[in-house]
């Protein structure tokens, strides 16, 4: 399932995220649960952008917080050109079968200035829950 983002105070950036259990990776009798996102983010505004960090708020079944800050994604800070995109995929795991996360990146334009792109709130659930 992939959720598409796009909100007017994101100043044109539009995210849209995939995410995926990772059965071969997890270990459920070991409160082991591991997944992936994929995230395309893609500049529809009229000025370039960098990537410059992000900021992820992650929550289990069980309501236990992991909160992830650094310096741009996988290594990269992709800078975006109008009409561009970058796509990336990353991990989180968990010790229940169900959670979700949230966030934002912080961009910045050619001229120096800042602003936050909000990552609303997705799932991440194992296909055994879904049915």
């Amino acid at each position: 399932m992939t959720e598409s983002h796009n909100n007017p105070e994101n100043h044109g950036i539009e995210i849209s995220v995939k995410p995926a259990y990772l059965a071969d990776q997890s270990h459920p009798g070991n409160n082991r649960y591991v997944f992936s996102y994929t995230i395309t983010i893609t500049n529809q505004g009229s000025e370039n952008a960098k990537l410059i960090s992000r900021y992820w708020h992650i929550v289990d079944g069980n309501g236990k917080v992991q909160e992830v800050q650094g310096v741009g994604v996988v290594g990269e800070q992709p800078h975006l050109i109008p009409g561009q995109s970058y796509t990336y995929t990353s991990g989180a795991i968990l010790e229940t079968d169900t959670g979700t996360m949230e966030g934002h990146y912080i961009m910045q334009r050619d001229d120096a200035a800042s602003f936050q792109v909000e990552i609303p709130v997705f799932a991440l659930v194992t296909p055994a829950k879904l049915h």
